[in-house]
């Protein structure tokens, strides 16, 4: 059974960067945005959006739904720290997302 490494989104962005041996500037200008904020993302000093999480997936020939689940379970867990949660917040979590998805088909 192999080990999946664990990295936050922005992290995982800076290796995908740093192994495409592309510079800061030019993903950043590929991405239509400044250096200094590209390197707050790839730091998790700023949250991309959408939009430059789907570029960034193109650029690095990534999945768009995986580089996605990755942003998102970032801020899951950043909230979990946050609040000073424990794991059984996610359990919590999972029954409303089942039931919401359930009064969204009604």
């Amino acid at each position: 059974m192999s080990k999946q490494k664990i990295s936050t989104f922005g992290e995982y962005i800076r290796e995908l960067r740093e192994s495409a041996s592309l510079p800061l500037r030019k993903v950043a200008a590929q991405l239509d945005i400044d250096p200094s904020l590209l390197g707050k993302i790839e730091r998790n000093d700023r949250q991309p959006t959408k939009e430059q999480i789907k570029k960034l997936a193109k650029i690095f020939n990534q999945d768009e739904d995986f580089l996605l689940s990755e942003y998102v379970s970032d801020q899951i867990a950043y909230k979990i720290l946050e609040e000073e949660s424990d794991f059984n917040i996610l359990k919590v979590a999972e029954k409303k997302v089942a039931y919401l998805k359930t009064k969204q088909n009604d």
